[in-house]
């Protein structure tokens, strides 16, 4: 963690489940301080409970900040002497969005240019910027305002010498777990002795861990561009899949509702379009889209066109690694949730 040693990392929505992966990733090394930024006051003082109690001789690097990225005078007021940013403040979830788009602008689209604003003013050298799958191709506003963010991003990032402000985007899929996700629900559902719904079983969705949320942020953070969107190439299953691995676990043959697709909601998801296959690069275990940096003059690309184009075609869902359902319930019992929440069950 050189990289890190003394520096102010600043985390927006650090309150959420990437916030709190990060803190158990980091708090206890050479980091100097991370700062959470976020608007739900009760949520920090859980935060600061929890960890005040878990790592009590590292809590002290933690720094709260009471803010909303939509206001760019309280996204300011915590920018002081922070050298890194992880910029994961959005609203996400499909439905809500649904109804109320224009909420998911001002968090997703406009937050984002007034934490970009703020950073590139106060000269924090390295931003990554957390999308989602939904943002390639997207049908409904959640994605709409993810994509818009991804431009935003792109563009700020022409704007800034790198060297003075890296600014680099990852998009993943589902993490699995994550507040609000559906597996919590799941467990809930059986532990009330109700049937598990799912929307569709065929619709197919990438599964990641939150560690793995993480190490995508720090690969993008590490050897990203300015400017790049990253992605990892995840696994994904189909919700029955995942629905008959949940159910493996916690409690077999219990009944599994299907209730339809939601407001929205695609049957597959994409990391990487097709558009974005044609310059995308193979990292290994990561894609990485360049920033196109070519000007307004459009002249020229009217006598000049691209001659190759990569071979890589859309990188989704239905065409990545499908798990079955044992490699399902080895990838959630590799998760401590899932863990603790099967030591709960069988003691019940």
């Amino acid at each position: 963690m050189s990289l890190f040693k003394d520096k102010t990392l600043m985390i927006t929505g650090g309150t959420g489940s990437f916030g709190n992966a990060v803190l158990n990733r980091f708090l206890q090394t050479d980091i100097g301080e991370i700062r959470i930024f976020s608007r739900d006051e009760k949520k920090q003082d859980d935060m600061r409970h929890e960890f005040q109690a878990k790592m009590p001789e590292a809590a002290e690097k933690i720094s709260f900040y009471i803010g909303d990225v939509r206001d760019p005078g309280s996204v300011k007021n915590a920018m002081h002497g922070v050298d890194y940013i992880f910029h994961a403040a959005a609203l996400k979830q499909v439905p809500s969005c649904e109804f109320f788009p224009i909420e998911a602008v001002k968090t997703n689209v406009i937050g984002t240019e007034n934490v970009l604003t703020a950073a590139i003013d106060a000269g924090v050298s390295n931003i990554v910027c957390l999308s989602t799958d939904k943002a390639a191709y997207p049908v409904n506003a959640m994605g709409t305002s993810k994509a818009m963010m991804e431009k935003v991003i792109v563009a700020k990032s022409r704007t800034v010498a790198p060297e003075k402000t890296k600014i680099c985007c990852t998009r993943y899929g589902n993490v699995m777990c994550s507040r609000g996700s559906v597996i919590p629900l799941w467990i809930d559902q059986i532990r009330a002795g109700k049937p598990i719904t799912i929307t569709e079983p065929s619709m197919t969705r990438f599964i990641m861990s939150l560690d793995e949320a993480v190490d995508l942020v720090l690969f993008a953070f590490e050897n990203g561009v300015s400017g790049d969107i990253l992605v990892q190439k995840a696994p994904a299953c189909t919700i029955e899949t995942l629905a008959k691995a949940v159910t493996g676990l916690f409690a077999p043959e219990h009944e599994i509702r299907v209730i339809g697709i939601r407001h929205g909601e695609k049957m597959y998801e994409t990391l990487l379009t097709n558009e974005e296959c044609a310059n995308a690069i193979d990292m290994g275990e990561f894609y990485r889209v360049p920033c196109d940096k070519r000007g307004l003059n459009y002249d020229k690309y009217f006598k000049e066109g691209d001659k190759t184009r990569n071979t890589l075609t859309e990188f989704n869902s239905n065409n990545t690694d499908l798990l079955n359902v044992e490699q399902v319930k080895e990838k959630l019992l590799s998760l401590q949730y899932i863990r603790d929440e099967l030591a709960a069950w069988e003691k019940r």
